[in-house]
């Protein structure tokens, strides 16, 4: 079995025509339709009924389809891996993230490299919190990752997602039916958080949301990512101010409740230093602004110029 007989194959299953399917190849029908006999006969079986009006797949031909496709998106993947190593778009690039948004954003992103420039490897470092990036960063452990914006003027940033402040709280918490909470009703409840060391944004924005209702916040617990969070408010430590997209980490016995007074969010950002040449880095930033909208995006400001407050 050679590889054009899969083509010939998969050509006239998707069109139902070996007319159209041998256009498609750009290639005469005859030798098309000798091309699918010879594979008929390896095979031992007819895969299309064929009459003088159309062509049908048999039992046989249906099973084969969906197996061909997937030799034939794993032949595209060889194929654009040939070409990235012919033009250079090879190489790894190491991304801290975390955060429910960070795991959302990580995803659209590699699924758009992956069917753009598969000869970039994705380094993924999950649970950073946005000082840990940005150290990363600085250091050169890092090549992108997710960070709070405004990031730090020397560094370029494209935003993907404004978060909103909810609440988590236990299935039993007083509070659970509510249509929305008060920060000031908090003042005697105990809360989880994220750990200070790290730079959580989250962290940083809760204390203000409390500092802004006049009480500090007792700290019954750290977690040091969204799961472990939200598995100790499940079990009753406390509550837990979390991102809006946390809600689709599913966890027994948690409930999510709006915040009142004005929408508390917070703009993350793919943040990275221009001054990285790595190449694959390069192509990393071209798609991620292609994913996420050019327009959403920051650069440094020449240091000739004034940073914005």
């Amino acid at each position: 079995m050679e590889l054009r007989h899969l083509e010939a194959f998969l050509a006239v299953a998707e069109e139902l025509h070996f007319g159209r399917a041998a256009d498609r190849l750009h290639v005469a029908q005859s030798p098309l339709s000798q091309t699918v006999r010879a594979l008929e006969r390896e095979l031992g079986t007819e895969l299309f009924t064929r009459t003088t009006r159309s062509v049908q797949l048999t039992d046989a031909g249906t099973a084969l389809l969906e197996p061909v496709r997937m030799v034939n998106a794993q032949l595209d993947v060889i194929r654009s891996v040939a070409r990235s190593a012919r033009t250079g778009e090879l190489g790894s690039v190491r991304i801290g993230f975390g955060g429910a948004s960070g795991y959302q954003a990580l995803s659209r992103l590699a699924r758009s490299i992956a069917d753009t420039h598969p000869g970039i490897d994705l380094l993924l470092r999950p649970q950073m919190y946005s000082g840990e990036v940005i150290d990363g960063l600085a250091d050169g452990t890092l090549d992108m990752g997710i960070v709070g914006l405004p990031a730090p003027p020397h560094l370029a940033s494209v935003t993907v997602s404004d978060e909103t402040l909810i609440l988590a709280v236990p299935a039993g918490h007083r509070l659970a039916g509510a249509r929305e909470v008060d920060p000031g009703e908090l003042v005697d409840d105990r809360f989880v958080f994220y750990p200070a060391e790290h730079g959580s944004i989250v962290r940083a924005a809760t204390l203000a949301m409390c500092a802004d209702a006049d009480f500090l916040p007792t700290i019954a617990h750290e977690a040091p990512d969204p799961y472990s969070l939200l598995a100790m408010v499940g079990a009753g430590v406390g509550v837990a101010v979390v991102v809006a997209s946390t809600r689709l980490l599913t966890m027994d016995g948690v409930h999510y409740l709006p915040l009142a007074g004005p929408a508390r969010t917070l703009r993350i950002g793919m943040a990275w230093d221009p001054a990285n040449p790595s190449p694959a880095l390069h192509g990393a930033v071209d798609v991620l602004r292609h994913s996420f909208g050019d327009n959403r995006s920051s650069v440094p400001l020449p240091p000739s110029l004034p940073t914005p407050p």
